[in-house]
């Protein structure tokens, strides 16, 4: 048993004794301005949380939502290997079902701990990590819904996902509180990532992929004309996420530093960790010949996505 152990990292290369000390102090606060939470999910989520039985841990709730978004990949790769499809329609429902299941298991959790009393900061960790984990599961099953194949726009799908996720974390780290603004990721835009898989289910992939001039007739003479519409919706979210998003975490950490009179400056050497995990991602994709020339991108993102859950 102890040569098989030694293959496997020891509980304090996962979370260190001082760590786990910090983690007992950890008090969870959030803020969520969406309207669509406000007045619509929030009601959802409290009816839906009464559907679980009380002996439920809330970290199997955690692990099963997670469960769903994993069969999505699997079925991607029983029926869809090159991520482009076109799959059979109920392919791109499931896609969708399974997202959505997810959402409300993630925010069921937490009303389930306090619903039985169970809360705790190593299940906050806990749905931390599934979530982390998350970020390129569920960009590979939306990435597949688009019809984005084996493709720098796959690659493109994965980096917003994991980039919003990681500014997030930086700026809950320093501020105390997960701020999700009115227009948010985990409530508008994976309801928006839901619907999308169901126009797929109904029309095919293939709508995603008409010149972006067609797709979007008011502002597609913005983009250059070899463009297809997910190309523009990409760089699209790419600025919304940049300016909407990672600048407005820099300014909430920043007010957070000059409150504690603490520099933030120092803050930013944080950053350096996603930065080289998304250049070391770049580069070796770049340079490889066998990752996107012999489909092997699935494995390299879950790889890559495995790490990143160990960094955040």
């Amino acid at each position: 048993m102890d040569s098989v152990r030694r293959y496997f990292p020891s509980g304090d290369e996962y979370v260190t004794e001082d760590a786990l000390k910090n983690l007992r102090n950890y008090k969870y606060c959030a803020v969520d301005k969406s309207f669509l939470t406000k007045y619509l999910y929030r009601h959802y989520w409290e009816w839906a949380v009464t559907l679980f039985p009380r002996w439920m841990a809330p970290n199997l709730i955690t692990l099963t939502g997670l469960s769903f978004e994993v069969v999505d990949v699997l079925l991607v790769l029983l029926l869809m290997p090159d991520l482009a499809g076109p799959g059979p329609s109920w392919l791109y429902f499931a896609f969708g079902i399974g997202m959505w299941l997810y959402s409300t298991f993630d925010n069921v959790d937490g009303k389930q701990a306090r619903r039985t009393g169970t809360s705790s900061p190593l299940g906050e960790l806990f749905d931390h990590g599934c979530d982390a984990l998350n970020c390129t599961i569920a960009g590979i099953v939306e990435a597949s819904a688009f019809g984005c194949g084996i493709s720098w726009q796959t690659i493109t799908i994965i980096f917003l996902t994991t980039a919003t996720f990681f500014f997030s974390t930086w700026e809950e780290y320093h501020t105390g509180v997960l701020y999700l603004g009115y227009v948010n990721g985990p409530t508008e835009v994976l309801t928006l990532a839901v619907l999308a898989c169901f126009a797929s289910g109904i029309w095919g992939p293939g709508i995603w992929h008409v010149p972006a001039a067609q797709g979007l007739p008011l502002i597609g003479g913005l983009f250059p004309a070899s463009w297809e519409l997910m190309d523009a919706m990409l760089a699209i979210t790419l600025a919304a996420m940049v300016f909407g998003h990672c600048l407005v975490c820099c300014w909430n950490v920043h007010e957070a530093c000059k409150e504690q009179n603490r520099s933030f400056l120092a803050t930013l050497p944080q950053l350096v960790q996603y930065v080289a995990f998304a250049a070391s991602c770049y580069v070796w994709l770049r340079n490889s010949t066998t990752i996107l020339a012999d489909n092997h991108l699935v494995l390299f993102l879950v790889t890559a996505g495995t790490a990143f859950g160990r960094i955040v």
